[in-house]
């Protein structure tokens, strides 16, 4: 029975995580796109939404490696998330290799700027270098910097939502209080 147990729990952690894969493939927003464009790609509308595709994935790793209640669960949903990365009918076939490159790239980088411990908002950190891979401007002071923490916290919000609804809410005993759950 324990072998069973296993394998369904395994199952269950394989189709959570590749639901939560799913949502972290979701295309930008056509606003975000335009304005990425706009503030610092110089019109390339291609580069820009394969920026923002890169952050929302990142981000999700991310989410789910702060967040998830089951040690397992990054590394499972960044397996699915690679899986569908394979598949994406946005990469073409001969790329693949050049879009996981830079997508590793730039998930460092997010998880650098995400887990620093320097002054200033992470979300500030992590949009000066979504501006940075997009050829725009970094200064913490810019216009295009604050909306990028914008959209750094809203995409962050996004992932969490997602973690929750793919795996489930936390939840303890009524008679243990969070602050004993250490």
């Amino acid at each position: 029975m324990r072998l069973f147990r296993s394998f369904r729990d395994h199952r269950a952690l394989t189709r959570r995580s590749a639901g939560y894969a799913a949502a972290l493939m979701a295309e930008p927003v056509t606003a975000d796109v335009e304005w990425l464009a706009r503030d610092a790609t110089r019109g390339d509308m291609d580069h820009a939404q394969w920026e923002l595709r890169y952050l929302r994935r990142s981000l999700g790793i991310l989410v789910a490696q702060r967040d998830a209640l089951d040690d397992r669960t990054p590394s499972e949903a960044l397996r699915a998330l690679l899986h569908r990365m394979h598949k994406d009918r946005n990469v073409d076939g001969g790329l693949l290799e050049l879009a996981e490159r830079q997508f590793n790239a730039r998930l460092s980088a997010y998880r650098d700027a995400f887990t620093s411990r320097t002054p200033g908002s992470s979300t500030t950190r992590v949009a000066q270098n979504l501006l940075a891979f997009s050829g725009g401007p970094i200064r913490e002071d810019e216009p295009a910097v604050l909306r990028g923490a914008e959209l750094v916290a809203r995409y962050l919000l996004e992932s969490n939502a997602s973690l929750r609804e793919s795996f489930g809410e936390p939840q303890l005993p009524e008679d243990v209080a969070p602050s004993m759950v250490r």
